[in-house]
C-alpha cells in the first residue's frame, strides 16, 4: 500500500497557505485606508480603463460576476465609483471612478509599497525576480492569461 501523501510537503499546499497569509496581509494593509483587499483589484482595473462594464471587470479579475457586483456596491457606498446602465443594453452596467476614486490611488500605492516591502523582506533581488517569474507562470496556468496587457485587451 502506498504511503499517504504528506500535504505539507507539496507545492500546492504551500501555495495555498502563502496565498491565505498574503490575502490577510493585504486586507490588513488596505484596511488602514478603509478598503477591503479585494476591492483594490477593481480599482486597479478602473485606473487602467475607466468606464468598464462589470462583466469585463469580472473577466479581467478571473472572478464571478456576482463577486464583482458585491465589490462594486461597496465602492459605490464609499463614494469611490458610480454605476450606470448602458442605453443600448439595459443588462450591462458600466463602472466609473469618482474624483475620490481617482484620488485614493496615492493612498493605495503607499500601502501597496509597504505591503511589497514587507512581503519581500529578506529576499535578494535575484530571488524576487525568480519568484515573480514563477508566480507569473502559475497565473498563466490557472487563468490562461499571459500577462496584464492581454487581460486588458479582452
Amino acid at each position: 500500500m502506498a504511503e499517504p501523501i504528506r500535504f505539507e510537503e507539496t507545492v500546492s499546499y504551500m501555495l495555498a497557505r502563502v496565498g491565505t497569509a498574503f490575502r490577510s496581509a493585504l486586507d490588513r494593509q488596505m484596511g488602514l485606508i478603509g478598503l477591503h483587499g479585494g476591492v483594490v483589484f477593481v480599482l486597479l482595473e478602473l485606473w487602467k480603463a475607466d468606464g468598464l462594464r462589470q462583466v469585463d471587470i469580472a473577466s479581467r479579475l478571473s472572478v464571478a460576476a456576482p463577486t464583482v457586483n458585491k465589490m462594486v456596491k461597496g465602492l459605490v457606498a464609499m463614494g469611490l465609483v458610480t454605476s450606470s446602465r448602458l442605453d443600448d443594453d439595459a443588462r450591462s452596467t458600466r463602472i466609473f471612478l469618482t474624483p475620490d476614486g481617482r484620488n485614493i490611488r496615492t493612498q493605495v500605492e503607499a500601502q501597496w509599497i509597504e505591503l511589497e516591502q514587507s512581503c519581500l523582506a529578506g529576499m535578494s533581488e535575484a530571488e524576487r525576480l525568480v519568484m515573480f517569474e514563477l508566480l507569473s507562470k502559475l497565473r498563466t496556468q490557472y487563468t490562461g492569461q499571459e500577462d496584464e496587457d492581454e487581460a486588458e485587451e479582452q
